[in-house]
This record gives C-alpha cells, structure tokens and sequence, in this order.
C-alpha cells in the first residue's frame, strides 16, 4: 500500500472543521501541530508597533494515496483556501516507506479495494 502525506497549514479556528470533513473524504488520523506561524504575500499588520499574529495549526494527514486528491480537495473546499486568501494552504508529497500503520492498512483495505 502506498501513502501520501497531505499537510496543511490552517488559520486555528479551522481545525476542527477541516479534520471532520477530511475524515469524512477517508482520513483515518491526523497530527495536529499548535501554535505555528506563517506569512504570506501580504505582510503582517502592525498596530503601534506591534505586530498581530495570526495563530496557525499545521496538520499532517497520511494517507492512502488513491484518497489523497479528494482528501485534499475537500480540505482546500473547506477551508476556502482558493476563495479566500490568507485562510491557508495544503500540500501532498509522496511517502517513500511508513511504519506503525499495520493497523490503518487493514482497515482500509477493503475499502481501497471497493473503490478500485
């Protein structure tokens, strides 16, 4: 079985929202990172020299690769990331080996072979 390993970078208040709806689209886990921190085009907004940070979660889903586009299409719908700028971004990458997910590839298994 092969993995992708989608990781996107939310605005904080999207979290739970984004890790519900990629379950749903077959997410079996997540890790969720707290507290990062990032900027884009835009540069931070100040008010009287202090600089107003918006809090961001990176979360790390891995996933099997024939659910990984719609997983991340789902997460991009959800989190309005090409309709509204600033809200995040995600990405997908390809997993070369993965332990530790014996138990993840027996339950997905036979979903994996419905679909193909």
């Amino acid at each position: 079985m092969r993995f992708k390993l989608i990781i996107a970078f939310i605005d904080d208040g999207m979290t739970n929202r984004i890790l519900d709806a990629a379950r749903k689209a077959g997410a079996t886990g997540a890790t969720v990172i707290n507290h990062a921190r990032g900027e884009g085009i835009e540069k931070k907004k100040t008010f009287m020299g202090l600089t107003l940070d918006v809090q961001r979660d990176v979360v790390l889903f891995l996933v099997e690769e024939h659910k990984s586009r719609s997983i991340l299409e789902t997460i991009n719908r959800v989190g309005e990331f090409d309709t509204n700028p600033g809200q995040g971004i995600a990405i997908q990458i390809d997993v070369e080996d993965a332990v530790g997910v014996a138990h993840q590839v027996r339950e997905i298994s036979k979903d994996i072979e419905d679909d193909i």
